[in-house]
C-alpha cells in the first residue's frame, strides 16, 4: 500500500468555519488517502495589530473568548506532544461549537474528555504565556503560507514537485459527506495547484454566528 498523503492543517479552536472545514477533512480521510497533521494557528495574533479597525463583537470575540482556548491547546501539545492536537480539538470544538459552550466552561470539559489533565486550563488567562512563543511560531508557518490577508483554516499538501500547495480554506458548511466530500477534496486540490490560481468565492447569506462563542 502506497503511503498517505500528509496534510498539514492550521486551525484556531474557537473558529467556527476552521471547525466545520476540519469535520470536512476528517471525513476525507475516510475515502482518500491522506492522514491529517493538526498546527495551531491563532485569529487573536492574526488580528492583534488591527483591532480597532474590526467590528465591536469580533473584537470582543478575540479580545475575550479566544485567547483561552488556543493557549490551552497550544499548552497540552508543549508539555503532552503533537498527538494531542487532534483529539483535544475534536473534544473543544464539538463543546464549543456544536454545544455552545461558553470557552472556559469547553475547556474544561473537553480537556476531561480528551483524557489530559484539568490543570492545563490555568493556561488559559496565564498572564504571561509560558509558550507562548512556540504557538506564534506555528502560527506563522502557516500563515506565511498563504499571506496574512486571511484566516484559519490553512491547509498545505505535497504539490506534484515536491513543494507544498497551501490555501485557506474552503470555506463549507454544513461539512461534506463521503464521496461529496471526495470530490469537494479533488477538486480544491486540483484548483490549488495551477498556477497562478488566486480565488474563487461565492454569495452566502450571513457569516458564522459569534453569539455562542
Amino acid at each position: 500500500m502506497p503511503d498517505k498523503t500528509p496534510v498539514d492543517f492550521w486551525f484556531d479552536p474557537s473558529c467556527p468555519w476552521a471547525w466545520m472545514t476540519s469535520r470536512w477533512v476528517l471525513e476525507v480521510e475516510k475515502v482518500r488517502d491522506i492522514e491529517v497533521r493538526w498546527h495551531l494557528m491563532s485569529l487573536a495574533v492574526l488580528n492583534e495589530d488591527r483591532l480597532e479597525e474590526l467590528p465591536e463583537d469580533y473584537r470582543d470575540f478575540l479580545e475575550n473568548r479566544a485567547w483561552g482556548p488556543v493557549r490551552v491547546v497550544a499548552a497540552a501539545a508543549q508539555k503532552h506532544g503533537a498527538d494531542v492536537l487532534g483529539p483535544l480539538y475534536t473534544a473543544l470544538g464539538t463543546r464549543i461549537h456544536n454545544k455552545g459552550e461558553a470557552p472556559m466552561e469547553a475547556i474544561a470539559g473537553g480537556l476531561a474528555d480528551a483524557g489530559l489533565p484539568a490543570d492545563l486550563i490555568d493556561y488559559a488567562d496565564q498572564e504571561d504565556f509560558e509558550f507562548d512563543a512556540e504557538l506564534r511560531a506555528s502560527h506563522k508557518e502557516g500563515i506565511e503560507k498563504v499571506g496574512q490577508d486571511v484566516g484559519t483554516p490553512v491547509i498545505a499538501v505535497p504539490g506534484p514537485d515536491g513543494e507544498q500547495i497551501a490555501f485557506f480554506g474552503p470555506v463549507v458548511t454544513p461539512a461534506p459527506k463521503g464521496e461529496e466530500a471526495a470530490r469537494l477534496w479533488d477538486g480544491t486540490v486540483a484548483v490549488a495547484s495551477v498556477p497562478g490560481f488566486y480565488e474563487i468565492k461565492r454569495s452566502r447569506s450571513k457569516g458564522p454566528d459569534f453569539s455562542n462563542l
